[in-house]
């Protein structure tokens, strides 16, 4: 079942938008986990739904029921290999039914806290399982691939350079090293011989970066140049004396649609969420006994709609992950 007590949180244009603008300099550096242990193989094909896998007194248990209670307790055993997650998951629920058998016989669903956290329950299910029928699973590509356009269309152009850099630790260094460039010098051969930069190989290549991706002195030299031309002056960074080539321009592109259709889908699921949530309590005439209870329910409501767009940086994080050299925030 869908968890959606995390989509009263109101989507962000601003959020998306900067996605769009990250999403080619992310990078995945964690290594991959080791690989289990060998479980017991999955069964060749599915099981219908109504085949019984246990029993619990006079209850039975279908593949059914163990699919719908692996949306809850799956979670629980994420560690084990996945035909061990199975067997986890029927054990769990073998638990949970004796248990539930002798509160049934002790009369426990009569008691007030336990009926109300049965009605809770209850509630929260058939509230999850609406949206699913009616939000989640009426969002189709089209209308994902019509919000990612319209979000590309009203992104204000933004400028990225492709450069290259000598770095070196001191600032003579540096100097003897653009004397070189003017005496005709390839660049390349001087990054390869002099850089203590890990590009230096590759001549110092950086690739292409937009602004924000570079410390500012290092950033604000290179977007100051032509292309095909480079610093004649050292610029100075915490990470040493550079020497900076540009060696073109463009207007930074976003990714393709399928990049950030993950993303896509997930901003208009909380829109679709939000929109429906409101609807129903327009339709239900929601009301408090007590004024200063509504007035603290609705500041609250108010700061968390607006959480994502106060802070655009958590929608970025992932951009930092990710900068082209020891230029780039954070050193390399």
């Amino acid at each position: 079942m869908l968890d959606l007590t995390r989509l009263r949180l109101a989507a962000s244009s601003l959020a998306l938008m900067t996605a769009l603008v990250a999403v080619p300099a992310l990078a995945q550096d964690t290594p991959a986990p080791a690989a289990p242990a060998a479980a017991a193989p999955a069964p060749a094909k599915p099981l219908p739904p109504e085949t019984v896998l246990a029993k619990v007194g006079s209850q039975v248990i279908t593949e059914a029921d163990l699919q719908a209670a692996s949306a809850d307790l799956a979670s629980q055993f994420g560690q084990l290999p996945p035909e061990q997650q199975r067997l986890a998951v029927l054990s769990a629920l073998i638990d949970i039914k004796a248990l539930a058998e002798k509160a049934e016989a002790a009369k426990l669903q009569d008691q007030p806290d336990v009926a109300r956290r049965i009605a809770f329950l209850r509630e929260r299910a058939l509230h999850n399982a609406y949206f699913e029928k009616e939000g989640v699973a009426a969002i189709t590509d089209a209308e994902l691939k019509a919000r990612y356009d319209a979000e590309v269309a009203a992104m204000k152009p933004v400028e990225e350079i492709h450069a290259k850099h000598i770095l070196v630790p001191t600032k003579e260094e540096a100097e003897a090293a653009i004397k070189e460039l003017d005496a005709g010098k390839d660049f390349d051969a001087v990054a390869a011989e002099k850089s203590t930069g890990p590009t230096g190989p590759q001549g110092g290549d950086l690739g292409f970066f937009g602004p924000g991706q570079m410390v500012p002195p290092f950033e604000e030299a290179a977007f100051k140049l032509e292309p095909g031309t480079y610093t004649k002056e050292p610029v100075q960074t915490q990470f040493g004396w550079h020497v900076i080539k540009v060696l073109e321009k463009r207007k930074q592109q976003p990714p393709a649609f399928d990049q950030v259709k993950d993303q896509v889908r997930q901003i208009v699921m909380r829109e679709k969420y939000i929109a429906m949530v409101q609807a129903a309590r327009e339709a239900e005439k929601v009301t408090y006994e007590d004024p200063a209870l509504k007035a603290q329910v609705e500041a609250m409501e108010k700061a968390m709609s607006g959480a994502a767009a106060a802070d655009p940086e958590e929608a970025a994080d992932e951009a930092d992950q990710a900068t082209p050299d020891a230029a780039a925030k954070p050193a390399n």
